[in-house]
């Protein structure tokens, strides 16, 4: 082949090749909407397939069946980010009670303010359907959470700025508020008409009162409350 058509079809290659790279994540994230849209169950692989613009043999390509598709899902985007968050626990420097306003701002965030929250609401009402998925559900993701909180609970208390609980019980005071919120987000006919939620405030609130229960010497009540 000629030198000069060579070097034209190289940048096409090129973009193939990076193309190809790119399709697991697309297909992916194609999959996490389609799922938090319509359910696990309804989901069809075509209509994932075409919403990343691919056809339905290139899927099982990269995945073997619909099911291996939620897993790659779910370690993408939740349990694949527990050793950055667990890095993050280790570095911080502050109080306890400050790392618990970060942990649960963030936490929303960088999860429930994204799509991804939708998966919470996934697991909770499809999971006896699939209890394979469930149970990797509650293996990559529900124990790393709760283990992770019990690491900054029991920061608090060894610390001497929480009351000593018990720390596997105290762990669903932060977690039931935040898994409500997710509920909310994703099913709007749970609040009564008129009743609005803003996100931010209702985690600032419920942490604070996390907060105010387990400190020994809790902070005074910001001004006007």
């Amino acid at each position: 082949m000629p030198r000069l058509i060579t070097d034209k079809l190289c940048p096409v290659r090129a973009k193939r090749e990076r193309r190809k790279e790119a399709r697991p994540g697309e297909l992916i994230q194609a999959a996490l909407e389609l799922f938090v849209e319509k359910g696990f169950a309804a989901t069809r692989s075509e209509e994932v397939a075409a919403r990343a613009g691919v056809s339905k043999g290139t899927l099982f390509l990269y995945f073997q069946s619909k099911e291996d598709l939620l897993r790659a899902v779910i370690t993408e985007n939740l349990a694949g980010r527990f050793p950055e968050w667990n890095e993050e626990f280790e570095a911080f420097e502050g109080s306890t009670a400050d790392m618990l306003r970060y942990c649960t701002h963030v936490w929303w965030e960088r999860v429930g303010a994204t799509p991804v929250s939708g998966l919470t609401k996934l697991m909770l009402s499809e999971g006896n359907n699939f209890p394979e998925l469930a149970a990797f559900y509650q293996r990559e993701v529900v124990m790393p959470g709760q283990a992770l909180m019990r690491r900054i609970l029991r920061r608090g208390i060894e610390r001497g700025e929480f009351i000593a609980v018990e720390v596997d019980y105290a762990i669903h005071a932060v977690l039931a508020p935040m898994i409500f919120l997710f509920l909310v987000r994703h099913n709007a006919s749970w609040i009564e008409e008129g009743l609005a939620l803003d996100p931010q405030t209702y985690i600032a609130t419920q942490t604070e009162i996390v907060i105010r229960g387990l400190s020994r010497n809790p902070p005074p009540l910001p001004h006007g409350t």
